[in-house]
């Protein structure tokens, strides 16, 4: 039972996609959260309906993809069609969603699958925490305490109940999801109203199940009709298919929200299709709004409030982003949440949460407004074009961030190794390129994106090519990071405090996934060994302890990386190292790839020198020490 003077560590308001994957999150690493919704229920028709590539990977890697993937809609190929007042309806292009030759993902394909499916993951993943949404609660204000010397205070936040009863919650951040209209962003200086673009469309949209002899029904299909508009089609889970009406057409304009009928929508969408049939066995939902293209001026107060998702960024729905940009902000926010409030990371970690998604929305407007503008226009080259040169930002693959703290640019391999010559993947601030490598323990082969739960740690990966050779370099930088005036060990150690104080609450599947295997060096990290190196040529026992305590995480590299069809793309580098660095090790070279616990790339390094080992250990510490706080004191779990 709740207590009135319970504290929270974090508040989230909003159980869409996006408040429900930072609450998931949070509750997995034992963070203390609440999270309350205005609706009465989950989602249960309509809304968002599209899993790009990398969403794909982050659930996989949470291990909530598994029924998604089996109940869900695989998009391999987008479909152009169009009519002008003198040719009738034909198809201008067919062409691979995703093709291996421009994106470099696992999963090349959109997964179709209701947003109230995915909302269901969560609500499961959180009970299973003993985590409940609480519903009919509608937030009204904050009241922001201001800091005193050596406590934070906690924020007051406001709710009304269902029943109409006025209420606070307490906690120590607040993170507003609460959409478009969000509360929380109107409660924010400087942030009650986003920047709005010039043009706002009014859409209509329906999912049922479609009588028709249009023969590209389940592939996603772009349809231009001139004189009348445009339709997205896009297959759905069970035997469904949405349409996307944007109202643009001759007597459409100066349309308004409240004056559009599903009927008039549908008469549009038979004129566009003409002369193939079209009509509805059933229909599902029915949905009309206008949609502006709009970014917040600010993400945060004070670094203690924040806003993601619509509540910070609303766009149009052509290129199915609005539910994986959403989710991707919480996902970036949450392991920064949890180093802070366990006093594992200096407050400034957060600044890079405003930073890195404030880009990011920055971009997605850009790339909407230029792909809204070839929709219009009707033009099937023009969309192709506009469609092929942000394939990498659509699917998640190409979003990046600017240098910061976290994101080192021009790091030591790339400005004192190989300059303008590294012609390898693996680079700062971007994703890391999925690799797959054998597991030594058992052989099993893995992606090492997705191998190692999410437990909020970072993964140094340390790559060479013969252990034998590198037996003393390797030694000296696992010493180095476990030494105790390293900035890793006492970090580590504070870590193990915390957990120990405030642990992430066990589940039954742990019994099957044991994820304490890739606990045993550190909390805060997990080691990865990669070698080129053949297994019969060295065993676990040879390597420094440091990667001894990890032998869940010592890989060979003896696999060719293939596409996400299952085949080797000519393109495609043989092997992990080859394909990040570019080029095979030198036998004496010792490589690094820092990763970030949300799969973002933070550093890149490469020695050759005698003193590798030790420069290695020096240039990692010197990565930690710029947002790890290895003071010895420890900031309660909670207030």
């Amino acid at each position: 039972m709740e207590k009135e003077d319970d504290i929270y560590d974090v508040l989230v308001v909003g159980a869409g996609p996006a408040g429900l994957m930072l609450a998931s999150n949070l509750a997995r690493l034992g963070i203390h959260v609440k999270i309350i919704d205005s609706r009465k229920d989950k989602t249960s028709t309509g809304r968002a309906d599209g899993l790009q590539p990398k969403t794909i990977e982050t659930l996989k890697q949470m291990r909530l993809c598994d029924g998604l993937l089996e109940k869900g809609v695989k998009v391999w190929d987008i479909c152009f069609w169009e009519s002008t007042t003198s040719e009738s309806l034909h198809r201008t292009g067919r062409q691979i969603h995703y093709p291996p030759s421009l994106v470099d993902v696992a999963d090349p394909f959109i997964l179709l699958v209701h947003q109230g499916m995915v909302e269901d993951v969560f609500i499961s993943d959180l009970a299973e925490r003993g985590v409940r949404v609480q519903r009919d609660t509608t937030f009204t204000s904050y009241n922001l305490t201001p800091m005193q010397v050596g406590r934070v205070q906690p924020i007051h936040s406001s709710y009304v109940t269902g029943a109409g009863e006025k209420k606070l919650i307490k906690s120590r951040y607040l993170v507003g999801c609460d959409g478009a209209r969000s509360a929380v962003r109107q409660s924010m200086p400087n942030s009650k109203e986003a920047a709005r673009a010039e043009n706002e469309a009014l859409w209509g949209v329906l999912d049922g199940e479609l009588d028709t002899d249009f023969p590209d029904l389940w592939s996603k299909v772009v349809v231009h009709g001139e004189g009348k508009g445009s339709v997205l089609l896009i297959p759905r889970e069970r035997n469904m298919t949405r349409l996307y009406i944007e109202m643009t057409g001759e007597g459409q304009a100066g349309t308004k929200p409240h004056e559009l009928k599903q009927e008039d929508v549908m008469d549009i969408a038979r004129s566009i299709i003409s002369p193939y049939r079209l009509e509805w066995k059933t229909v599902e939902w029915f949905g009309k709004y206008s949609i502006a293209q709009r970014v917040s001026p600010s993400f945060s107060h004070d670094n203690r409030v924040f806003i993601a998702g619509d509540a910070s960024h609303t766009h149009t729905p052509k290129a199915a982003q609005g539910m994986n940009t959403s989710m991707h902000d919480t996902h970036n926010l949450a392991w920064k949440l949890n180093l802070v409030l366990r006093g594992l990371a200096k407050p400034n970690l957060l600044n890079t949460y405003v930073s890195e998604r404030k880009k990011i929305a920055d971009d997605l407007i850009a790339f909407d407004k230029g792909h809204a503008d070839a929709f219009a226009k009707g033009d099937g080259e023009v969309l192709q074009k506009n469609f092929e040169e942000n394939v990498n930002f659509i699917s998640g693959a190409g979003v990046w961030y600017n240098e910061n703290i976290l994101s080192i640019f021009g790091g030591h391999f790339i400005t004192q190794q190989l300059s303008s010559a590294y012609t390898g993947l693996a680079r700062p601030g971007h994703l890391l390129p999925p690799a797959s490598a054998t597991r030594y323990i058992d052989a099993n082969p893995v992606s090492l994106s997705t191998a190692i739960p999410p437990l909020g740690q970072f993964i140094i990966h340390i790559l060479v090519s013969n252990p034998t050779a590198s037996s003393s370099a390797l030694d000296s930088l696992c010493q180095s990071l476990s030494r105790p005036s390293s900035v890793l060990q006492p970090c580590t150690s504070k870590a193990t405090r915390s957990y120990a104080h405030q642990s992430r609450p066990r589940v039954p599947h742990d019994d099957f996934e044991q994820p304490q295997r890739y606990l045993q060096a550190s909390e805060i990290y997990t080691s990865s060994f990669v070698t080129t190196a053949a297994k019969p040529s060295f065993e676990i026992a040879d390597l420094p302890p440091l990667l001894r305590k990890s032998p869940w995480t010592v890989y060979l590299d003896d696999l060719k990386q293939t596409d996400g069809f299952g085949t080797t793309a000519p393109d495609r580098l043989d092997g992990v190292t080859r394909k990040w660095f570019g080029r095979d090790l030198a036998e004496k070279e010792l490589a690094v790839v820092i990763v970030r616990p949300d799969g973002w790339v933070g550093d890149v390094g490469l020695w050759d020198g005698e003193r590798r080992g030790e420069e290695a250990g020096r240039w990692v510490n010197g990565y930690f020490g710029a947002f790890l706080d290895r003071g010895e004191h420890l900031v309660r779990a909670r207030l």
